[in-house]
Parts: structure tokens; sequence; C-alpha cells
């Protein structure tokens, strides 16, 4: 084969792959600035603590695929035999995304806990899936820092197909279990619905990016197994996860304002006026009262400082009608 042609089959990809999560790491560096701004006097410290750790393994992440490329293309110009030869950075970076992919997706899991009603069989199948993807990424980078060449790194393919697979599979049932469950939330008033719309709309973004990407990760090893086209998409997946949890996390004042509780309780009282003075109604209406009692006493409760149980849930984006 050409040297050119092995040239952007191998660091063309990479190169080309930093720059896609160079572009990536700016948008997060924006949302992250953007969330400490609007929401960390407010938020509870945890979540608070997951954007910054995220953040800072981010930005290693980002440090190390710079260093690999520039190694080979910069520091070794004039040495085009150091190609077939691995850099530590190259190994190392798996490690980070492995952690960055296990920390939002535990985070996720949280959510599927709580959504599900504390469903033990859903939660136990999706943090074991997350358990196992990130186990997968620390023995491959044990195993990939005792080799020396691509060759011997391609001994390691299984581990490598394995993140990926293990990837998209939780990546999927996460968001599906998510939609399942936000659908079953709504309540048929239009404010409520409209947001319970916009948060199945963020879980499938979360969980179609990050899959699409394993999975592209994926087919380009098994077809292009002696190139690093794979590496271009997997530079860019712990980029997607920070990214599209940032990007929920700070929609959550714009979604809850389309469901304003004094609006909703406005609702339901005028339909409790409109019972008392009309014929009995079916008992579907019943339940309506009982909202009523559950949302005035929900606006009691926030005036009165929320309990730590219900800012959890706010934080977690649990709809509460």
């Amino acid at each position: 084969m050409p040297i050119t042609a092995t040239l952007n089959a191998t660091m063309g990809s990479a190169l080309i792959g930093v720059i896609c999560a160079a572009a990536l790491y700016g948008v997060s560096c924006v949302q992250t600035w953007f969330y400490f701004h609007r929401y960390g006097p407010t938020d509870v410290w945890y979540i608070k603590v997951l954007v910054a750790v995220v953040f800072v393994f981010d930005s290693v992440h980002q440090v190390l695929i710079s260093h690999t490329v520039y190694w080979y293309v910069i520091t070794n110009y004039s040495h085009p035999q150091e190609l077939s030869r691995l850099v530590w950075s190259i190994l190392l970076e798996v490690l980070f995304n492995g952690l960055i992919g296990f920390i939002v997706q535990s985070f996720l899991t949280m959510r599927v806990w709580r959504l599900s009603n504390r469903n033990i069989p859903l939660t136990v199948l999706t943090a074991s899936l997350v358990l196992a993807e990130f186990a997968c990424s620390v023995v491959f980078t044990i195993q990939s820092l005792q080799l020396h060449t691509w060759a011997e790194l391609g001994e390691l393919k299984g581990l490598s197909m394995s993140v990926n697979v293990l990837g998209a599979v939780s990546d999927f049932l996460i968001a599906m279990i998510l939609v399942y469950y936000l659908r079953q939330s709504k309540t048929g008033f239009k404010r409520s619905d409209n947001m319970i719309s916009k948060l199945i709309a963020f879980s499938v973004s979360t969980g179609l990016l990050t899959s699409i990407c394993a999975i592209l990760s994926l087919v380009s090893i098994v077809v292009w197994g002696n190139t690093l086209i794979y590496v271009a998409f997997y530079f860019c997946l712990g980029r997607l996860y920070f990214n599209s949890v940032l990007a929920t996390l700070n929609a959550r004042k714009d979604i809850r304002a389309d469901a304003d509780p004094e609006d909703i309780t406005f609702s339901l009282q005028t339909f409790s006026k409109a019972r008392n003075l009309s014929a009995p109604k079916p008992p579907t209406i019943s339940i309506k009262i009982d909202t009523i009692h559950e949302v005035e006493a929900a606006q009691s409760q926030k005036s009165c400082n929320s309990t730590e149980k219900s800012q959890e849930e706010e934080d977690l984006m649990v709809p509460q009608v």
C-alpha cells in the first residue's frame, strides 16, 4: 500500500478525530461555564461535583489525543518508522474516555432507578452493562500499556470491540427505558405534557448520538481493522457523553417554565369549581381533584423550603405533576 494511502487511513484519521473532538471540547467548555453560572449557586453538591470531575477528565482526554497526533506527525516527522510504534498517550486516552462514559451512564442509571419507581431488575441490568463497559476499558488500558507496536495492539481487537458493543447497547437501553417511563408520566395537560415531551427528546438524543458513534467505531474496527479510522469516532465519544448531559442539565429551567405549577393548579381548580355547579361527573373527575391536592401540597411545601428528596428528584429531572 502506498505511504500516502497509509497515512490517510492512520494519522489522517487520527488528526480528523482530534479536530472534531477539539470542536466538541469547545462546546463543552461553554456549556460548563453556563451551567456553573446559571445553576452553580442552587444545584445540589453532587451534580456540581459530577460536572466538575467530568470536565477535568474531558480536558485531560483532549490533551492526551492532541499529544498523540503531535508526537506522530511533528516530533517524529523525519522518523517514519515510528509510525509503527505505540505512544503512551493514545493508550491512556481509552481510560479517560471510559471514565467519562462511566460517570455519565451512572448518572443516567440513577434516573432509570427513580423514574422506574426503583425497579431493581431494570436498574441492575443497566448498571451491569455500564460496569462491564468500564471494566473492559480498564483491562484494555492495562494490557495495551505493556505493548509496543500497532501490530501487537491488534491482539486486543476483541476487547476494543467489546467496549463499543457494550457502550452502544447500554446507551440504547437507558434511552428506551427513560422514554418509556417518561411517556407513562404524561397527564393529559398540555403544559406538563410539553415538558415531558422535551425530556423524551433529550433522552433520545443522548442515547442516539453516543450509540451511533460507538456503532461507527465498531464497524470501522471490523471492516478497516488495519487502519485508525475507528479512532476518529472513538475520540469524540466522551465529548458526546459530556455535551449531552450538560445540554440536559442546562435546559432544566426552560423546560420547567413550560409547566408552571401555578398555571396547572389554576386550570385544575377551574375544573373543580365547574364540577360543583354541574351534574355529577364520571369517576375520572376525582382523579383531577386528587391532582389538585398534590400540586397545592407541592406548592405549599416549596414555600416552606423543599425537602432534600424533592430537590434530588428535581435535579434528576423526574417530572413532578
